[in-house]
């Protein structure tokens, strides 16, 4: 974090049954830079771990940065978070990012939120109802009312004709069908964030929507590794390098150690910048981007592993 601004925490209280809310402002008195909606910052929590979290506040404010955080019993640093952070204190952020935008949409906007994922989502709104005209939708499921975050701001007149709240209890069998809000495009851009089972049900329903018009944010980095993984070969087509991708260890990562440079952005496979041709092999595809008939073609090296013994890929 060389770019490391030093804020203090103005609020922290908790919104909803484990869902803490943060604000931040800058600890000299400044506007903090400015942040488009669907950014994250970086936060260097108390025991010193870095954890990303999407602002939720709208981008037109220039003195505070807002983020709600979920209490996660294995990540230690939003435990951190939590717990260690009181109003007062200071911490390091590093500036905004976004790799999930919100493109302009003559036709509108669908938002799909599934717990915590309602982050990013509400810096959108707010800014999409400060700025006027954009028609939206926002879909947002989570467990119970008590584990909604914003629940009480978005009953509010200015979002409540717009907002479908679906609670499902935790159980499977109740789960919302997206279906009717997917069969049909109509011309606007999709934007989802929540878990990852979620996130794949949507990419299974937008085969028949433009990639162009389909976005996701992951508030989860994916699982290192899996019980079924194995090592495997990567083959670079162009510059004869070959190497082995351990379990653990992304091709991304692997490509670094051997000292070549590979772009990147998200790391989570929702963003696409990793995108490489993949010329061979049969590849294990853990991305949200690719479309099923991208897939036999194409890979992301940031989160995707290899089926075969190797791969080959264009660089």
């Amino acid at each position: 974090m060389a770019d490391d601004i030093a804020v203090r925490v103005a609020r922290a209280q908790e919104i909803a049954r484990d869902i803490h809310l943060f604000e931040f402002v800058d600890d000299q008195g400044r506007d903090l830079p400015l942040f488009t909606a669907g950014a994250h910052i970086v936060v260097r929590v108390p025991n010193g771990m870095l954890r990303k979290y999407s602002l939720c506040n709208d981008p037109a404010e220039r003195g505070r940065y807002v983020i709600a955080v979920l209490r996660e019993a294995p990540d230690g640093g939003t435990q951190s978070l939590i717990s260690g952070v009181k109003e007062g204190d200071t911490l390091a952020i590093a500036p905004p990012r976004n790799n999930f935008a919100l493109v302009k949409s003559s036709a509108g906007y669908l938002f799909i939120a599934g717990g915590i994922g309602i982050t990013p989502i509400m810096s959108m709104l707010r800014h999409l109802n400060a700025t006027g005209g954009a028609r939206y939708r926002l879909v947002y499921c989570t467990r119970a009312p008590q584990a909604t975050a914003f629940r009480a701001e978005l009953a509010a007149p200015e979002f409540r004709s717009k907002v479908t709240l679906h609670h499902d209890g935790g159980d499977p069998a109740r789960m919302l069908d997206l279906w009717p809000f997917l069969d049909q495009p109509k011309g606007a851009q999709l934007y989802c964030c929540g878990p990852r089972a979620m996130m794949a049900q949507v990419r299974d329903m937008t085969g028949h929507w433009p990639v162009s018009a389909v976005h996701f944010e992951a508030f989860s980095e994916p699982a290192r590794a899996r019980p079924q993984d194995r090592p495997f070969v990567v083959r670079l087509e162009r510059s004869g390098d070959q190497f082995e991708v351990p379990v653990g260890v992304t091709i991304l990562e692997a490509l670094r150690a051997r000292g070549h440079v590979a772009p990147s952005s998200c790391e989570s496979g929702t963003c696409g910048t990793c995108r490489t041709r993949l010329l061979a092999g049969e590849a294990d595809h853990r991305d949200l981007v690719l479309a099923e008939h991208e897939r036999a073609d194409a890979i992301m090296l940031c989160v995707s592993r290899a089926l075969s013994d190797d791969i080959v890929i264009d660089r």
